[in-house]
């Protein structure tokens, strides 16, 4: 059984004042959050409605939902940070990529996220900030912009 996500207090009010103007995808995925679908069903309902592959954690990182039930599984791929092992180089060339990138893109507004990626010392640190850069990024640029940065992540990692 996968996790069970629900709204939290923030992801209610979202759906009630649409404050953070949320890209249509994203506040379609936040409206089929109800407590009683697993990760695995949310996620085959936002390929439908062309969400990011990330989206649950996207709306994770804004706080807007949290898991209430269920367990964690295995996911049936191996995850990206594997990939990238113990190779500094790698390492480095990631975090110089994240960093440049929300000084470029954020400028004054990335500030925060700068220091979360300089604090990262290793792949699964940086990894785990990918969905909370690209919500910035999606908020500064546009989703598209956001959903293409991710991609370049990706194949920056997988290169």
């Amino acid at each position: 059984m996968a996790l069970i996500y629900a709204k939290t207090a923030a992801g209610r009010r979202e759906m009630e004042d649409r404050a953070l103007r949320l890209v249509p995808a994203l506040r379609s995925v936040l409206l089929l959050v109800d407590g009683q679908r697993d990760a695995h069903e949310l996620q085959q309902m936002a390929q439908g409605l062309r969400a990011p592959e990330d989206v649950l954690a996207q709306l994770i990182s804004m706080t807007l939902i949290e898991a209430v039930g269920g367990s964690v599984e295995r996911a049936p791929d191996v995850p990206v940070t594997v990939q990238l092992g113990d190779d500094p180089l790698r390492y480095q060339q990631l975090r110089d990529w994240m960093a440049e990138s929300v000084r470029k893109h954020l400028g004054l507004k990335g500030y925060l996220i700068q220091l979360k990626i300089e604090r990262s010392r290793t792949a699964v640190g940086l990894e785990q900030l990918w969905p909370e850069v690209a919500t910035a990024l999606g908020k500064a640029k546009s989703p598209a912009f956001a959903s293409r940065w991710l991609d370049e992540t990706r194949a920056l990692v997988l290169a």
